[in-house]
């Protein structure tokens, strides 16, 4: 494989990657009584464990798609 279509497959993973989060992001902040609702049938959470569980995959899940995913396409990028 060249370093292009690595740019390229990287590229997108990052547009759907991030989309992902900001869909994540929206659905939590309009609907976070729903999915709390839901979740809370399957498991023990109190409310605040909750928003802590929340807040921190969000940063696991922001930290992984840029430190795999962004970072080596911006060094593709400049490596063309």
């Amino acid at each position: 494989m060249n370093l292009e279509l690595w740019r390229s497959f990287l590229g997108w993973c990052a547009v759907a990657n991030i989309s992902l989060l900001f869909l994540w992001f929206f659905v939590f902040c309009f609907q976070r009584d729903f999915i709390y609702r839901v979740h809370s049938r399957w498991f023990r959470l109190s409310d605040e464990m909750f928003d802590v569980l929340q807040y921190a995959l969000f940063g696991f899940y922001k930290i992984v798609v840029f430190v795999f995913i962004v970072i080596p396409y911006f060094v593709l990028v400049m490596l063309r």
